[in-house]
């Protein structure tokens, strides 16, 4: 019966936050931290998956191109309310932690033209890389099995994954985790 509410509620939140419902709330962080028991919890502590995306202007990037660096992986895209919210934080954590060693890499899943002209117009000074379902999978891999944005990983700069979080993220909670790497 927990899991039969867990799934409504999921689907909910889902319907809500793709379909174009609205409930009022700008802080999904309660059922975000109810999700983050669907997450792959095994990656923690285990070398980063790696892959292989295209950025905004069609190049091949993978992740063993932010080897050496922490990597906080974000999975976004445009039409995801909460991650639209959360971006100009993490380009002002990247303006903050680029010169310590700290690599924001933002995965749509999305449209390059649409992404592209997103990213433009918020003035985005990290990578962004763009697909449709090898970016869901790539998300899958990295943990997120309920495939709900925003999603983000911290990998340490050994390519170890420390960190998982499901919903928009918290500065504070997120340069807590950051600093505990650097």
């Amino acid at each position: 019966m927990v899991v039969v509410a867990f799934i409504a509620v999921s689907g909910g939140y889902f319907a809500a936050m793709y379909l174009g419902g609205d409930s009022g709330q700008q802080d999904y962080s309660p059922l975000s931290e109810a999700m983050a028991v669907n997450q792959s919890e095994d990656l923690l502590g285990q070398r980063r998956p790696d892959f292989e995306l295209i950025d905004m202007n069609g190049a091949a990037v993978s992740a063993a191109d932010f080897d050496g660096q922490i990597m906080l992986v974000n999975f976004w895209a445009t039409w995801c309310k909460p991650c639209t919210e959360e971006m100009p934080m993490l380009v002002r954590l990247q303006n903050s932690y680029a010169g310590r060693g700290v690599r924001v890499v933002g995965i749509a899943l999305d449209d390059p033209h649409k992404a592209r002209e997103f990213a433009a117009n918020l003035g985005i000074n990290y990578p962004i890389l763009v697909g449709t379902t090898d970016t869901v999978l790539t998300g899958r891999r990295y943990g997120n099995r309920s495939g709900m944005l925003p999603y983000s990983v911290l990998v340490d700069a050994g390519g170890i994954v420390r960190w998982l979080y499901l919903g928009a993220l918290n500065q504070e909670e997120l340069e807590v985790q950051i600093k505990s790497l650097l």
